[in-house]
């Protein structure tokens, strides 16, 4: 099971929903927000633009319809939308914990029937 990991998020405050960016490296984004040169795949953890229904940025995510994009960005252009939310949003860095203490293997519940195939010999 992993240990402890980071999940980099850019929340863009739009009028009408907040949108949500993953992005792989934090130093990656600030780079890029002073040199646009720097390709935008570098940038990004996958090519998915999520809505949280106006709950902030720890809302429950949920892919951006073409509707929402187009309402709030005027397109639903990946590249265009992508580098507004870039440049706009705010960087949210969460450390992501493990449940390092579940058993292996579970004792199996009280209405469980166990069954033990045995070993051939």
């Amino acid at each position: 099971m992993k240990g402890n990991s980071a999940q980099n998020r850019v929340h863009y405050k739009g009028k009408s929903d907040d949108f949500i960016i993953f992005v792989d490296d934090p130093e990656e984004l600030k780079q890029w927000r002073t040199d646009k040169t720097i390709p935008l795949a570098q940038v990004v953890d996958g090519w998915k633009v999520f809505v949280t229904h106006r709950h902030g940025a720890q809302g429950h995510l949920n892919s951006a319809s073409h509707q929402s994009l187009d309402d709030e960005f005027g397109t639903h252009d990946e590249d265009t939308v992508f580098r507004k939310i870039l440049e706009e949003g705010e960087l949210q860095v969460t450390e992501v914990h493990a449940l390092s203490h579940l058993p292996s293997h579970p004792e199996p519940a009280e209405s469980a029937r166990q069954v033990v195939f045995p070993a051939k010999t």
